[in-house]
């Protein structure tokens, strides 16, 4: 089993229960990251491209997509476009990853495509391909399944960021993708943490929303994030402009809520490089 590459960082954008604004988070985290002068390639795995949207790119211009790599048919590089946001590009993703389970499934390195893409950015690098970076971070938006898309990203990833929704079941499912992290960890990936949990869609009016925190808190303790995401119509409104909203609008709550989780995760990425650097 390889070990992952110490550059880029590479952190999955991950819950099995949707709507709970997973890929908001990872437009917007992926902007602030790259506000604040890290150089950030998002990798769209869901098939409803909905960060490929988010980030204005239009489904037209999709002619290759990060499901060309997945399959063997391009390198990753050849598959990423920069967007409107300084420091900020992405590999696409296209309705095809729908029967990428199909198409693969019966590979012995189906698990292991989006990693070993990853890996070869550096020498795509060094050999004069400016697409490939240098990236620093790399935020692998998932479906909100457990698919063949997702084992991918799990198994590349350094860390997962988990967004939660402040509501009733919220801790029901985050037990189901803590059992996913754990197999992965085991069979795939022994360097898979979670980097933390971030509440999103939050509410401060709503007494169950405000209990949610508290509960969450409760359980896990330190692995979640101080930074609330607030429910914010700015938020909701800005992927149909083709933008993040730090650029649609910077000053709203959910924008300045991204800037700050972004500096939450650089933080716990300085914390976790100490740690390991440490002498046992």
């Amino acid at each position: 089993m390889s070990d992952l590459p110490t550059s880029p960082r590479v952190l999955s954008v991950a819950n099995q229960k949707g709507g709970v604004g997973k890929t908001t988070t990872a437009i917007n985290l992926g902007t602030a990251l790259a506000a604040i002068g890290e150089d950030v390639l998002v990798v769209d795995l869901d098939p409803q491209g909905n960060a490929s949207t988010g980030l204005g790119i239009d489904r037209k211009a999709r002619a290759r997509s990060i499901y060309d790599v997945l399959v063997g048919e391009a390198n990753l590089p050849e598959v990423i476009v920069p967007t409107a946001v300084p420091r900020l590009s992405i590999a696409s993703s296209t309705l095809d990853l729908l029967g990428l389970d199909l198409e693969i499934g019966s590979e012995a390195d189906r698990a292991q495509r989006l990693r070993n893409a990853i890996f070869g950015l550096a020498d795509a690098y060094e050999a004069g391909d400016s697409r490939a970076g240098p990236f620093t971070y790399v935020l692998a938006d998932c479906p909100p399944s457990l698919t063949l898309l997702t084992i991918n990203a799990l198994a590349a990833s350094h860390a997962v960021v988990v967004p939660l929704q402040c509501e009733f079941f919220a801790l029901e499912g985050l037990s189901q993708l803590l059992r996913t992290v754990e197999q992965v960890r085991s069979g795939l990936n022994r360097e898979l943490s979670i980097h933390g949990i971030v509440l999103t869609m939050f509410d401060a009016r709503n007494n169950l929303a405000n209990q949610v925190v508290q509960d969450v808190r409760d359980t896990m303790g330190d692995t979640v994030y101080e930074t609330v995401i607030p429910r914010n119509v700015r938020l909701s409104e800005a992927p149909s402009y083709g933008k993040p909203a730090l650029l649609y609008d910077l000053k709203c709550p959910g924008s300045q809520a991204y800037l700050r989780l972004a500096s939450e995760v650089i933080q716990r990425e300085r914390q976790m490089r100490a740690s390991q650097a440490a002498p046992v």
